[in-house]
């Protein structure tokens, strides 16, 4: 999971270096694999001001500048834009740095006119896909000043090693919520960047749900033409399609393209890069049909039959497995259910009406459609380790919301398939259960608010479930009927809560010393102590003990694998 330093503090704020925090999410949470300045190869560049320009005497495309890079001497530049404004400041590279396209600026003659360095384009600074003009830095720097310090391109991503049991981290608010709890700082849960909406606003933004819900149903449902039916609702529990009209597909705004960009992705189109946004931030695959392109202004969701074929978004055709899970419209497969969209629906520049899918997809479902069709996508990679289904109606909000602001349209209804999501049941969990397993006294205080700080919800019970009051030194030891929320589908047996605990004090602050008793009450069998012994004994006379394992499939009648790595002995 690559995570944006800038991004993560939309979420979280704090004065943390990149460092500190993969430092605490590592010791914490999950393995830090490294950490990229994003802004690396800019370091070179400065802030110029243009202070003459005039035609080049030998071309009617070139300008000859005079460049003030804070040296104190000016530069003569030539440069081919056509956008050079007397008294304007833009990025400058001196001679002598390397361009992140891998070019080294050299000083030359172009049409008989010394150039010193040159100024810029964003495109050249791999800022975006701007190459027409040179860039214009709107800032009250002085000329030299260093070029990150008047951009936000000195980012820093944290590359980060998401286990498989840890789906919810795979998102930018996911990681959030775990160094809002490590480090106890507050979280913003809905940042609603670029925006900068009213407080009543975004209060407004989960409550006004209802107000734009035009239609639900178990197996289906429609609203001005548009339907929705789900004939396979145990791949797809819940289907959500928000319809969006009038829209204009173009470029995104600043913000917008910074976060795509600042995670190593490309900024496609306004449209596009807010549905990666939601995926990269919430965590929350979702695709965009061009309605229009929609046969009969229907999605089906249902099995594949034999001979279906679908050409992706990539381009290629694929035959796909009968039985797998596809989205259809009124007469063919459109997209791979949880993998990747066609490309008869996909958005253009020419798309006007929009139907935004955001489902919730079975793991199993997924993995199979995956397989089937050998692609890998960052939403199969997330709807095969499990998304908050409970996150839905919340992702929906968002859109209803952010996307007319980003895209212009409007809104025309939501529809809504399938069954309400579970709810998790309280676990009890026993504090002096917690003790014996970490080893250490922990306070029943304590245990509350590390859970509470991954978003549990704690009810305390001072009695045992045999009603006698559980004691340990005179001291009252509750028991904890502990739900895990949504987001967090590892938790479901008292031990893993235990280990929350554990991981959120700190393993480092746990003992680490061998004791002589170990939890349980059930004893060793005999033949594990005789054997145990008989062990030790040949250790204690200078021997090693070793264990080949059964990496072949013929030999004796003992248990072998049935993947081994060579067929004979």
């Amino acid at each position: 999971m690559i995570v944006s330093h800038e991004w993560l503090k939309q979420f979280v704020p704090h004065n943390l270096s990149p460092q500190e925090v993969g430092d605490l999410i590592s010791r914490h949470t999950v393995t830090l694999d490294g950490i990229e300045a994003a802004g690396a190869d800019l370091s070179a560049f400065v802030v110029g001001r243009v202070v003459t320009a005039a035609k080049h005497p030998n071309s009617d495309r070139l300008s000859v500048t005079k460049v003030d890079d804070g040296s104190g001497e000016l530069l003569d530049v030539v440069c081919g834009a056509q956008n050079i404004v007397v008294g304007a400041k833009y990025p400058f590279a001196r001679t002598g740095t390397l361009m992140p396209a891998g070019i080294t600026i050299e000083k030359r003659k172009i049409r008989g006119e010394t150039s010193n360095g040159m100024l810029c384009s964003a495109r050249e600074l791999m800022l975006g896909e701007d190459h027409d003009g040179i860039l214009q830095l709107h800032t009250d720097a002085d000329p030299g000043t260093p070029l990150l310090q008047v951009i936000s391109a000195g980012d820093s991503r944290l590359n980060l090693d998401v286990l498989p049991n840890r789906p919810d981290l795979l998102s930018h608010r996911g990681v959030a919520r775990e160094l809002s709890a490590i480090a106890g700082l507050p979280i913003n849960i809905l940042p609603l960047e670029g925006l900068a909406p009213s407080r009543e606003e975004q209060h407004g933004v989960i409550g006004g749900m209802s107000a734009h819900a035009s239609s639900t149903g178990w197996a289906a449902a429609s609203h001005k033409g548009v339907t929705i039916r789900v004939e396979d609702a145990e791949s797809c529990p819940q289907y959500l399609a928000v319809i969006v009209r009038g829209v204009r597909v173009g470029d995104s705004p600043a913000w917008l393209k910074q976060r795509i960009e600042s995670i190593g992705l490309r900024s496609i189109s306004n449209v596009v890069d807010f549905t990666n946004y939601m995926l990269h931030g919430y965590g929350q695959p979702m695709h965009a049909f061009d309605l229009g392109k929609l046969a009969l202004s229907s999605i089906v969701v249902r099995p594949t039959r034999a001979g279906e074929s679908l050409v992706t978004l990539d381009g290629v055709e694929r035959k796909i497995e009968t039985g797998t899970t596809v989205i259809c419209d009124g007469e063919r497969p459109v997209a791979l259910a949880g993998v990747m969209g066609g490309r008869d629906s996909e958005v253009t520049a020419d798309t006007t009406d929009l139907l935004i899918e955001i489902a919730s997809f079975a793991p199993r479902f997924v993995r199979k459609v995956r397989r089937s069709v050998q692609l890998s996508t960052d939403a199969s990679y997330r709807f095969e380790r499990g998304v908050d289904e409970r996150a839905l109606e919340e992702v929906a909000a968002l859109t209803v919301f952010m996307l007319p602001h980003i895209a212009g349209g409007s809104v025309e209804s939501l529809l809504l398939v399938g069954v309400e999501p579970s709810v998790a049941k309280p676990v009890p969990v026993r504090t002096a259960r917690v003790s014996q397993l970490v080893g250490v006294s922990i306070p029943f205080t304590e245990c509350v608010r590390y859970l509470e700080s991954i978003g549990c919800t704690v009810q305390i019970n001072q009695f045992a479930e045999n009603g006698s009051t559980e004691t340990t030194g005179g001291d009252v030891n509750p028991v904890l009927h502990v739900t895990s929320p949504s987001w967090r589908n590892d938790l479901n047996l008292e031990v893993d809560f235990i280990e929350e605990i554990a991981r959120l004090k700190g393993f480092d602050t746990l003992p680490d010393e061998l004791r002589a008793t170990r939890p349980g009450n059930v004893p060793d069998h005999p033949l594990h102590i005789v054997g145990r012994r008989v062990r030790d004994a040949l250790v204690s006379a200078g021997l090693a003990e070793t264990r080949p394992m059964p990496f072949t499939k013929t030999g004796d009648e003992s248990l072998r694998v049935r993947n081994p790595l060579a067929s004979s002995p």
